[in-house]
């Protein structure tokens, strides 16, 4: 008996494609989705006692919160004992890398790995993997304000181990 491992490749394929995962900020996401969160946060809060009076709540159907609820989670919620890995352009200006340290420190993560490019033009990379414990306050809010800072050119999340 032969197989044909050709026709078993593409269904491998499509269970890898299954289990990507992307960070995308909120803006990306399409609106049932970020009502399946806020359903979900109201079943665990207590704020909805049934996944009906939750959907209903959110304006969404039932069978869309079971079609999702697996599928997305708000960034803080899974994180914790991972590492993040996120890459920053900053200007060359004393205090702002002290200042970027300083926020990770208050949020109380604990830095891995730290690189720092030599500025070119006035502009340096960095390059910084924390461990998120679980006394690390809310980390969707650390990256926010370290890329709130003045001086702060462009903040990109790499990995999420």
């Amino acid at each position: 008996m032969t197989h044909n491992l050709r026709a078993a490749e593409p269904a491998v394929k499509d269970m890898k494609e299954k289990t990507k995962y992307f960070v995308v900020r909120e803006k990306a996401v399409p609106e049932v989705l970020l009502k399946v969160v806020e359903a979900k946060r109201m079943l665990d809060t207590k704020r909805a006692g049934t996944v009906q009076e939750a959907a209903d709540q959110v304006g969404i159907s039932r069978s869309s919160f079971y079609k999702y609820k697996d599928d997305i989670f708000p960034f803080r919620d899974n994180i914790k004992g991972k590492t993040l890995t996120f890459v920053l352009q900053m200007h060359d200006e004393p205090g702002l890398l002290s200042d970027v340290l300083k926020v990770v420190a208050e949020y109380g993560a604990n830095i891995q790995t730290l690189h720092q490019s030599i500025p070119i033009n006035g502009v340096a990379t960095l390059t910084i993997s924390v461990e998120v414990l679980a006394t690390t306050g809310d980390i969707s809010n650390m990256i926010e304000t370290i890329e709130s800072k003045e001086g702060i050119q462009y903040l990109k999340i790499l990995a999420r181990e």
